[in-house]
C-alpha cells in the first residue's frame, strides 16, 4: 500500500485549508500538528467581519505596487499561520512544541508568532522571498523543512 507519509498527509491538510483564501495574491494555508493531532488550521484572508479584497475592488499592496514578502503592514489579510495560531488560542489549545505545516514559508511577522508560540517544527511546500524571516527562525533554532527533506 502507498501511504503519504505524515509530513505529506499534514500537508495536504494545510493545502485543503488554502481553498478557503480570499487573498488575490497568494493562496496559503497552514495546520498545527501535536502528536500526530490537528489542533487548529488557517488560511489567508480579512478578519471577520471585514470586507475581503475582492469585495473591496482589489488588493492594496497590489495598487501601490508592494513587491511580495514586503510591508506586510498594508495588507487587509491575517496569514494562514497567524489565523491557525489564533484559532488554537480561542479553542484553549495549547501548540507549544508542535508542528506547523504551511504551504509557503512564513513571513518574518509569523515567524515570530510561531517562535512565541513554541513550535518546535515549520514544514513547508514552497520558499518566500523573506530573508529575515529564515535568519531569525535559524536565530531561534528552528529550521524550516522543505517538503520531502528530513532533519
Amino acid at each position: 500500500m502507498d501511504r503519504p507519509s505524515w509530513d505529506e498527509y499534514f500537508m495536504q491538510m494545510a493545502e485543503l485549508a488554502a481553498t478557503r483564501s480570499t487573498c488575490l495574491r497568494r493562496n496559503v494555508g497552514a495546520a498545527i500538528v501535536k502528536d500526530r493531532h490537528v489542533i487548529a488550521t488557517g488560511y489567508n484572508g480579512a478578519p471577520r467581519q471585514i470586507m475581503h479584497c475582492g469585495e473591496r475592488g482589489g488588493c492594496l499592496r497590489e495598487k501601490l505596487n508592494v513587491p511580495s514578502g514586503e510591508r506586510h503592514e498594508l495588507c487587509m489579510g491575517l496569514h494562514a499561520e497567524q489565523n491557525a495560531i489564533i484559532q488554537a488560542a480561542t479553542q484553549g489549545y495549547s501548540i507549544e512544541g508542535g508542528t506547523i505545516y504551511v504551504t509557503h514559508q512564513p513571513c518574518v511577522i509569523c515567524s515570530k508568532m510561531i517562535i512565541n508560540a513554541g513550535i518546535r517544527r515549520i514544514v513547508v511546500k514552497e520558499g518566500y522571498p523573506d530573508q529575515l524571516a529564515v535568519d531569525i527562525l535559524a536565530e531561534a533554532g528552528l529550521k524550516i523543512v522543505l517538503l520531502g527533506e528530513y532533519e
